[in-house]
């Protein structure tokens, strides 16, 4: 472009200012308008034989600019022309924030005028835009303030109407994330892709159901919807004449009792269940019992085999009615599928009946002899041969795995050639691969396996000693212990001291008496971790970051055979605004949100900076419930009400509704040891005045009784 400009408009285009895009509005009025003159040719005169250029006039604004006088005149009579809007008014008098795409020359120019002289008329003459002409208020202020807002209307901006792409399959987590579709965080229906079909792979006694109930009950935990479909179960009560009879009764296991709890060293009664409940004996007459020996399991028995793939498919149809339309998220189907066409027909199968769910295979493999021989003694008291003559069962047992090894093929190239994700364990989590692992769920999932173990250990769980907020009823703040308190800290660092030497004394003694591997009729031999170094297993103490706990850790502090360390992620739940009140207080001065917690304890968040509910808390213990499952030493937690509520939650193996309301009042302290069947459970209760723990037979965790705590 010339760098010498004309001070005069052409009537050709003297209609729509050189740097300024005439705005909609002004389209139809150029027509009977007269031009205006652009400020960007007026800013920058002509130099005239090298003369310093001095400060642009500015123009006549009715474009009127044919002789310096009439200039003259229009700018000294300025004030009675109408004020200047933004669409006739250029760039420079507003500057250069209120036009961004002002030329650098008129910039420049306005620039060096305000240099030379800040008196010139192009400074001061020109009388300022009102603030209705202001883009930032025009940006703000509406020309209809009593006009509503009109939110945006939900459409799809896609290609495909309607929307035929799965939804985004990102982490979801109930009191963490939320969306339109899914308020309280959890895996929406609609989120069908971020379901999860689990299919187990293995031969029998390579700990299978060991992992699906671990894997259900921390599923559960994090509050997604989990089930385990077994197909055992539906074997051992199929009748031949009628494949779907006992469906319901037999293929689900519930998540009231997953595993073996034994209270006190003996076992816990099993709550009768509509869901598990045992056919009745006219049902048993109705139809012949099936022959379960090792020759059902004869891959050359075609009869048997077709059998076994009915009730294959029967309960996998059982287990996609939960996931598609049962509310649920996550489906174990636990059985061998020990061959590539069995796993076939299962992926086939799940992609006919809905083909965005998610599947992925877990294989159990099995090297160490030991560990075998021990699986295969635990199988004596399981359903198929308890209360039979264990020298036979041990027997025919063995003859059943033959029959399935014979046809066993392994998790691999098949499955990685056809895209297909994986996860396989060996000897439970000392090795772990996988393949091609899509969501959240899975990636979760092989974390959460590789922290398995068989080491014995004890797991000790206690909340802190009376601290002064305790005694004053109030909730949250950071008190110090009360003298009750630290005569507690005492007795448990006491007690605990006896149990650990008491335990070593048990596990070497186990050794001495038991032969490994195992005789027949061994129904509960120990396990190969059992003969490592037991002297050599450390005693952890984890405390919260909280003053109360630290300080009822103090004489495990003061002993180098602890290893004492403070965790923020266990500090009591945040109480946001109420923290320092009573709970009295709270009813009576925020009685709506007293009754809002009071309504769902589980889902409700304490108002405030920082306020949590239990399931930010649930959020923040996973990785610590990791690393419990992750260390072989022992673990002595001391935490608060909320933190002891969901750890025990997890233990026990307890429902989403007994996690907020569980009673877990000061002074009891509860001792859990971990079994490839289970788990082992005492509870203590202390004696304030003896300064002891006293055990608590046949103790069972229980609703609290005060329904604010």
């Amino acid at each position: 472009m010339n760098n010498q400009r004309r001070a005069s408009i052409t009537a050709s285009n003297a209609s729509i200012p050189r740097t300024i895009p005439t705005p909609p509005e002004q389209a139809f009025a150029t027509e009977s308008e007269p031009p205006v003159a652009s400020f960007d040719d007026t800013l920058a005169p002509e130099p005239s034989n090298g003369a310093p250029v001095s400060p642009p006039t500015p123009t006549s604004l009715n474009g009127n600019d044919s002789n310096a006088a009439a200039s003259q005149q229009n700018t000294q009579n300025h004030k009675a022309l109408a004020p200047p809007t933004l669409n006739s008014l250029p760039h420079v008098s507003l500057g250069p924030a209120a036009h961004p795409s002002a030329h650098p020359s008129s910039l420049a120019s306005a620039l060096r005028a305000l240099d030379n002289d800040p008196t010139s008329a192009a400074y001061c003459d020109f009388p300022a835009p009102s603030s209705n002409d202001s883009p930032y208020a025009k940006s703000i202020s509406s020309t209809a303030p009593a006009s509503p807002r009109i939110p945006p209307i939900r459409q799809n901006s896609g290609s495909q109407t309607p929307r035929v792409r799965p939804h985004a399959t990102t982490l979801s987590i109930p009191g963490m994330t939320r969306s339109l579709v899914s308020p309280d965080g959890k895996i929406a229906d609609r989120d069908v892709a971020a379901k999860l079909v689990i299919i187990m792979v293995g031969l029998p006694a390579r700990g299978k159901s060991y992992i699906t109930k671990k894997l259900r009950r921390y599923l559960s935990w994090q509050q997604h919807n989990t089930r385990i479909f077994n197909v055992g179960n539906r074997r051992r009560i199929h009748a031949v004449a009628s494949p779907t009879k006992h469906r319901k009764e037999s293929s689900m296991d519930m998540p009231a009792q997953p595993a073996t709890i034994l209270v006190n060293g003996a076992q816990a009664p099993i709550p009768d269940s509509p869901v598990q409940k045992k056919p009745s004996a006219s049902d048993q007459d109705e139809s012949p019992s099936m022959d379960q020996s090792a020759k059902f399991f004869d891959p050359n028995n075609e009869q048997a085999s077709k059998i076994r793939e009915e009730i294959a498919i029967d309960t996998l149809n059982e287990l996609l009615d939960y996931l598609i339309s049962g509310g649920g998220s996550v489906g174990i189907l636990d059985a061998t599928n020990s061959t590539i066409a069995r796993r076939q027909k299962l992926f086939d199968h799940i992609k006919a009946r809905e083909p965005k769910l998610g599947i992925l295979y877990i294989e159990s493999v099995c090297k160490n002899p030991d560990l075998l021989e021990a699986n295969m003694r635990l199988k004596l008291s399981g359903p198929d041969y308890k209360d039979k003559d264990p020298v036979k069962s041990l027997a025919d047992f063995k003859e059943r795995v033959k029959a399935y090894e014979s046809a066993y093929v392994p998790l691999g190239d098949y499955e990685e050639d056809h895209e297909m994700q994986y996860i396989k364990m060996t000897d439970v989590g000392k090795k772990l691969t996988h393949f091609g692992l899509g969501g959240f769920l899975s990636s979760g999932i092989a974390h959460y396996l590789s922290s398995f173990n068989l080491s014995p250990r004890q797991i000790w769980l206690t909340r802190h000693g009376q601290s002064v907020d305790n005694q004053k009823g109030k909730i949250g703040g950071n008190s110090e212990l009360t003298d009750r308190g630290h005569f507690y800290s005492l007795a448990l660092y006491r007690f605990v001291t006896q149990k650990r030497m008491e335990w070593l004394v048990e596990q070497k003694d186990k050794i001495a008496g038991s032969s490994f591997p195992p005789l027949p009729g061994d129904q509960s031999p120990p396990y190969p971790d059992l003969n490592r170094e037991l002297d050599e297993k450390n005693f952890c103490v984890w405390t919260s970051m909280l003053m109360r706990s630290i300080q009822t850790a103090q004489h495990f502090e003061a002993d180098e055979d602890y290893d004492v360390k403070n965790w923020e992620m266990l500090n009591e739940l945040n109480a946001g605004k109420f923290e320092g009140l009573t709970y009295e207080e709270i009813a009576r001065d925020h009685k709506d949100e007293y009754m809002r917690r009071k309504k769902d304890k589980l889902h409700y968040v304490y108002p405030g900076v920082g306020g949590e509910g239990y399931l930010q808390i649930i959020s923040r213990l996973r990785d610590m419930v990791r690393e419990m499952e992750r260390i072989k030493d022992h673990v002595l937690i001391i935490g608060h009400r909320s933190i002891c509520r969901v750890l025990m939650a997890y233990f026990m193996d307890l429902t989403r509704d007994d996690i907020a309301d569980l009673d877990m009042p000061l002074g009891m302290l509860y001792a859990i040891e971990p079994k490839p069947y289970g788990i082992e459970f005492h509870a203590y209760k202390y004696d304030e005045d003896k300064g002891w723990f006293n055990e608590v037979p046949g103790y069972k965790p229980t609703r609290t009784v005060d329904r604010s705590a």
